[in-house]
This record gives C-alpha cells, sequence and structure tokens, in this order.
C-alpha cells in the first residue's frame, strides 16, 4: 500500500555531492532528524545557492522559506536559514549562515525573486542586513516601529505606544506607560504550583464533582462518588419472586369492577335510532321552473 503522503528522497550522499560541489564554501554539515543542513559561509552564499541550483545530482530549484535565529550569546548572534526544494528529486534541504547586526548577508533576489519578501521579514523581525535587496524596508510593523520584535532582548512591551489624539486629529506616538498592576504582576504559573492560594482555588480544597480539577496529590484524592456510593450500600439479600403468590397477582379489589376490554378506552352505550315516519319516506313533488313572460317587452 502507498503511503498517503509523498515519500522523499533519501539523504544518502547529498553531503557528499554538496561537499564536491561547494568546496572550501562548506563549513559544515549535518544530517539529523532526516533532514540534512549546511552550514555555508556568508560571504560566498550567492555562488553557493548556484552551485546548489545547477550540480547534477543536487538541482535545488525552488527556494521555499527565509527563516531567522537569535542566538544572543554567540559572537555573531544571528542565524539566516534557507529552505530549498529539489523539484526534479523530490527533496529538500536548509542551508544555514551567520551574520551580526552589522555584517549583511548577501541577497539571493537574483537568484529568486521571492526572496525579496522573506529577506525583508527577516530584516524586520530580526535587523539583519541584506546587501543587494532592492527594496529592503519593513514589512510587518509600523514604519516609525523601534527595535525588531524578534530579538531576545527587545522588551515585550516595546519602547512605544500610539493612539488617536483628538487634540492633534492624528496618531501620536508615546513611550510605553504601564500601570502599576503590570508592574507587580505575577509570572508563576499556578499549574507549576504557586506558594500561595490564587483567587478561586479555595474552592477546589475538595472536588466538586466527579472529574473536577483538585490541588490534591494523587495518594489523597478521594473520588467525587466515593461518599455517595458507601451511602447507597446494596442490600444483604436482594428481593426475588419466585410464583406468582409474591406478586400479589389474582386478588380482588374490595369493590371490584368488570374491566372493560380495552382499559384506557371506556365506550359508553349508544341511543337506539328513531324510526322513520310516512312524511320522511314519502318521495317530494319535483319543483316545476316558471317560464319568463317575454310579452311585456
Amino acid at each position: 500500500m502507498r503511503a498517503p503522503a509523498p515519500a522523499y528522497a533519501a539523504n544518502d550522499g547529498v553531503i557528499d555531492s554538496a561537499g564536491r560541489a561547494l568546496g572550501p564554501a562548506l563549513l559544515s554539515s549535518l544530517d539529523a532528524v532526516g533532514e540534512v543542513a549546511l552550514h555555508v559561509d556568508r560571504v560566498s552564499l550567492v555562488e553557493t545557492m548556484i552551485a546548489l541550483r545547477d550540480t547534477p545530482g543536487l538541482e535545488y530549484q525552488q527556494l521555499m522559506e527565509i527563516a531567522g535565529v537569535d542566538y544572543p550569546d554567540r559572537e555573531e548572534r544571528f542565524e539566516v536559514v534557507y529552505c530549498l526544494l529539489s523539484l526534479t528529486r523530490n527533496h529538500r534541504i536548509r542551508v544555514h549562515v551567520q551574520t551580526d547586526e552589522e555584517k549583511p548577508v548577501p541577497s539571493v533576489t537574483g537568484i529568486w525573486p521571492v526572496a525579496g519578501w522573506l529577506e525583508r521579514e527577516v530584516y524586520d523581525m530580526y535587523g539583519v542586513l541584506f546587501e543587494g535587496n532592492p527594496d529592503l524596508r519593513r514589512i510587518l510593523t509600523d514604519y516609525g516601529f523601534r527595535g525588531h520584535p524578534q530579538r531576545k532582548d527587545f522588551p515585550l512591551s516595546g519602547f512605544v505606544e500610539l493612539r488617536y489624539s483628538e487634540e492633534a486629529k492624528r496618531v501620536v506616538y508615546e513611550p510605553v506607560k504601564l500601570a502599576q498592576d503590570f508592574r507587580t504582576f505575577d509570572f508563576t504559573s499556578p499549574w507549576e504550583g504557586a506558594e500561595y492560594v490564587l483567587p478561586g482555588d479555595e474552592k477546589a480544597a475538595l472536588p466538586e464533582a466527579k472529574g473536577a480539577p483538585t490541588p490534591l496529590k494523587a495518594d489523597e484524592i478521594v473520588k467525587a462518588d466515593a461518599a455517595k456510593s458507601e451511602a447507597a450500600a446494596p442490600p444483604p439479600k436482594p428481593k426475588t419472586t419466585e410464583t406468582p403468590a409474591q406478586t400479589g397477582a389474582g386478588k380482588a379489589e374490595p369493590d371490584a369492577k368488570p374491566k372493560p376490554v380495552d382499559p384506557d378506552v371506556v365506550k359508553a352505550p349508544r341511543k337506539p335510532r328513531a324510526k322513520p315516519t310516512a312524511s320522511d319516506t314519502a318521495p317530494s313533488k319535483p319543483r316545476t321552473r316558471k317560464k319568463p313572460d317575454t310579452n311585456n317587452g
């Protein structure tokens, strides 16, 4: 039976073919969890992509995605990941390059024009510069946005907030001002176990119903219907009726009456019909139609 999803080609020989085609531009390679990742030199990225596209046995014709990753502890903190697809071989591969806030990455828009939008997204979210991109502008955030949201040192609240000003009749930007309630917010997850009782948890000391959540430990949990089942214990000897005499069947009531044919419907006696008289049975005289008078015309 064939698989419901298309099966991709195996990774056998891909790294060896890429090493021969790229030469010193290939810094390292990894084959893990069924995927091949190539770490290449940033300066020679365009030549590397052309080789991966045109070399027989590789033939990665299509650029599927460009993603960014941030590693603040590294000297070159950003990684730009290119996901390539070979249509002729039905195989996928990832190409990784490293950079920082200042060193630009060569643009691959000359090879795949779709990279223009993808590079703008990585620039907007991470601040990675792409040399050669004809229109490197923000694509997801506002024009006056300050910072890059996907950097791990970017504050979640942002630097500025915007609102519509009735006085200026336009949208204005102001520094973020957090209310005191947000400043003292406790980020401890109640699912991991807080040291205090949250509002509403005082009702959960015992389970309210069967299947209700409870903060008790597994050995302290008592089922919600355990007490009810103990109170309604089954009788020691079940009641049985082995003969009709034990059921009371056949005993007449003190003022018993004959049962009708249908116990749900009791028919009333019908009245006798009156006999027809002679006048009712005599034939009626036919009516004659009067002719119109034509002499008065």
